[in-house]
């Protein structure tokens, strides 16, 4: 792979679009992305804690945010390191900080309300509706189920950035070929992903899960040609190989989820002040300062600060230290996993896992967020199958599903058979926020 290629400023969709003498592409497409309306919403959509009271408590749109600001630095940085080895040209790290802030701003942007159990709660609603048969999702290609029953954020994400928002169905957000290859950490489809050898899925990190729906693919071919990532073919099938910069994207995600959910936790009384402070101090070790006069708030928040720059320091040197291999298309780690970080890290993972995602207001509101999900996918599946009984003519429907379409302002567009028709349903469900699936929950259940 070639930066020439990798920093790819053409348009999806729109290649003859030339950029102003004062704001780069890249810089433009950070803007669509941040005053687009699926990135407002995530400021209502749970990071960890869903429907917290505590307004210090974080959600995806500061998540975002804040990614953003860790990508950037890390991208500088890295940016310095190939200007000096010759890489890319002077100037070129700014491009490369632009194209990683950029992604980062949208690498939630398809995440569905109550965060990671609201995506399993999406796929398993779709799977027993695939395991019953009949209806709308009986007729769905048998090939395509996976990408419903097994519902994925980030391809859900790569569909509303290059489908859904602005120019609908016609590049969606027209964003360069650099951020979008930036931005796809699976590039692979879900049936391609199925059709491979389980040791190729274990071997290689971009086929951990998949991150690109049927519906899309040929929009990310027309992405990894212009940057040049390499493709590889099984039978009946293609996939291709990260663009390096996703690991920059993916490293700055990993820093801030796992140092971040340690303050949240401290903030919210789920880890008392000692775990949250050792655990930190195991990251970045002890401040080089008097820390005498602070509260236990600002000594965490220090502590935070010092552990994100220990960090991204960890995750450019090895960057540096892997360049060959993340060049060539065959690193099959992360940033973290292989930095001199990766055994504080790990033990923030498992306390995480232990004492955080088990605490007992997470888990009370994931199951009644769980329900809510199924209350709305139930109350509102009905709409499509009259649609579908209508042959798709959104004029002829008639009674309590076009009641229930006009009252959510569905967007009926488009659809002409099964696979739209679902899709559009997980559109819906999937964008909602948290709150307003609880208020479409209650409305459709009559509660």
């Amino acid at each position: 792979m070639q930066w020439s290629d990798l920093l790819c400023a053409e348009r999806l969709s729109d290649p003859k679009y030339a950029e102003g003498r004062n704001r780069s592409i890249f810089v433009q497409d950070h803007d669509r992305i941040v005053f687009s309306a699926p990135f407002r919403r995530l400021a209502n959509k749970t990071q960890v804690h869903p429907l917290y009271e505590n307004d210090h408590i974080h959600h995806r749109l500061i998540h975002s945010v804040e990614v953003g600001s860790v990508g950037r630095s890390l991208a500088m940085h890295i940016g310095h390191w190939l200007i000096e080895q010759g890489e890319i040209g002077p100037h070129e790290d700014h491009s490369l900080a632009n194209v990683v802030q950029a992604a980062c701003a949208a690498h939630d942007i398809g995440n569905p309300p109550f965060g990671h159990s609201g995506e399993a709660s999406i796929g398993d609603w779709f799977a027993e509706r695939f395991d019953t048969g009949g209806g709308l999702c009986g007729a769905l290609d048998s090939g395509l189920r996976d990408e419903f029953a097994a519902f994925e954020g980030n391809a859900q994400g790569f569909r509303i950035i290059t489908r859904l928002e602005m120019y609908r169905s016609a590049g969606g957000m027209r964003l360069s070929k650099a951020v979008l290859g930036a931005f796809m950490k699976y590039p692979a489809t879900a049936a391609t992903r199925a059709a491979l050898p389980a040791e190729t899925r274990k071997t290689y990190v971009g086929l951990k899960k998949f991150g690109v729906f049927a519906a899309e693919e040929a929009l990310f071919a027309e992405v990894a040609q212009g940057c040049g990532l390499p493709e590889e073919e099984i039978a009946g099938g293609r996939w291709w190989r990260r663009h390096p910069l996703v690991f920059v994207v993916e490293a700055a995600d990993d820093i801030c989820y796992n140092i971040v959910d340690l303050e949240d936790a401290y903030t919210s009384g789920d880890l008392p002040y000692d775990v949250v402070r050792d655990l930190l101090e195991d990251l970045a070790g002890r401040p080089n300062r008097d820390t005498a006069g602070l509260t236990r708030t600002e000594h965490i928040a220090l502590l935070r600060s010092l552990a994100i720059g220990r960090a991204i320091d960890a995750c450019v040197a090895a960057f540096c230290g892997n360049y060959p291999a993340i060049m060539a298309g065959s690193f099959s780690d992360s940033l973290i996993g292989a930095s001199t970080c990766a055994g504080s890290f790990a033990r923030i993972e498992d306390m995480a896992h232990e004492r955080i995602f088990t605490s007992r207001r997470k888990t009370e509101l994931e199951i009644s967020g769980r329900q809510v999900i199924r209350n709305v996918l139930d109350g509102v599946l009905p709409v499509y199958e009259t649609l579908a009984a209508a042959g798709w003519e959104a004029e002829a429907l008639k009674g309590h599903p076009a009641q229930i379409a006009r009252a959510l302002s569905l967007d009926l567009r488009d659809i002409d058979g099964p696979e739209p028709a679902l899709h559009a349903l997980a559109d819906f469900v999937s964008g909602m926020t948290d709150r307003y699936a609880l208020s479409v929950s209650r409305m459709l259940s009559g509660t």
